[in-house]
């Protein structure tokens, strides 16, 4: 198959199903793995240029509707009639269906990386278990204006399964705009910013404490940089960061679990 992926969660997706070979592009931030470097890029995820990737007579493209704006891209594949897949994950769950999902299409049995990502979910669940405190997390994904994941997200999920809480987990939303005051006012016990397609290096945690009376916030010298790439994008990936966050919380309770061998293989 000649298969085209215009979001990096879904390059991902075919990685963990070794059908990486079966692409023949890429959208502009997609950049693992490695060996995907040589594609041709055909443009950021949310202005993929259509010409070039209808040119290429792809047998599926892979979209996403996680990425804010993909239906633009969306309703283009449908006018060309270019056959397509779109995913919409927002929980772990969702995310395994997906591998089902894009196996499936591919011709691939999936059921083995899929029992496999499960059943590493289910362990840190079994450990967050035992837990006799959950600190609370303040998740920043955009720091002007501020965005924040609520109770519908994979990272709040993640939280949970590294024995802690989203302290927005209160707010039925996957993602939504809040204020400086009311984090504050809700005081996390850590805050992590993970900003959605900014480098590490760029993400700056001394602006974050120039915030008016953020000073006085309990996580103010607790602040942490977490990888756009292990927590903001819906692949198996996202197990790496959960049992990086269960190590950082709790590290009595994680330090012992090593990565599973279907993330360790991808990561060669």
């Amino acid at each position: 198959m000649r298969i085209i992926s215009i979001c990096p969660s879904n390059t991902e997706l075919l990685a963990f199903l070794g059908a990486d070979h079966m692409l023949v592009a890429v959208d502009d931030f997609s950049d693992w793995p490695e060996r995907i470097s040589s594609l041709p890029r055909l443009g950021p995820d949310l202005s993929i240029r259509m010409d070039e990737l209808e040119a290429l007579s792809p047998d599926l493209v892979l979209a996403s509707l996680s990425v804010p704006g993909m239906e633009k891209n969306v309703d283009e594949l449908i006018k060309r009639k270019i056959p397509h897949l779109v995913l919409d994950p927002q929980s772990l769950v969702e995310i395994g269906n997906d591998l089902l999902a894009v196996g499936h299409a591919c011709g691939i049995d999936a059921a083995p990386v899929h029992a496999e990502y499960t059943a590493v979910i289910e362990e840190l669940k079994s450990r967050s278990a035992n837990v006799s405190y959950r600190p609370s997390l303040y998740w920043e994904w955009w720091p002007k204006p501020i965005f924040t994941p609520g109770r519908i997200n994979w990272l709040t999920e993640i939280s949970e399964i590294a024995g802690a809480r989203n302290i927005f987990d209160d707010i039925d939303s996957a993602n939504f705009q809040t204020d400086w005051d009311e984090v504050k006012k809700r005081d996390p016990d850590f805050i992590l910013l993970a900003w959605v397609g900014i480098m590490t290096s760029k993400v700056k945690p001394a602006l974050v404490r120039k915030r008016p009376g953020w000073n006085e916030m309990q996580a103010y010298e607790n602040i942490h940089i977490m990888e756009e790439e292990l927590y903001c994008r819906p692949s198996p990936r996202l197990i790496k960061g959960a049992l990086k966050l269960g190590k950082l919380v709790h590290p009595d309770m994680y330090d012992d679990m090593e990565l599973p061998k279907f993330i360790k293989e991808k990561q060669l």
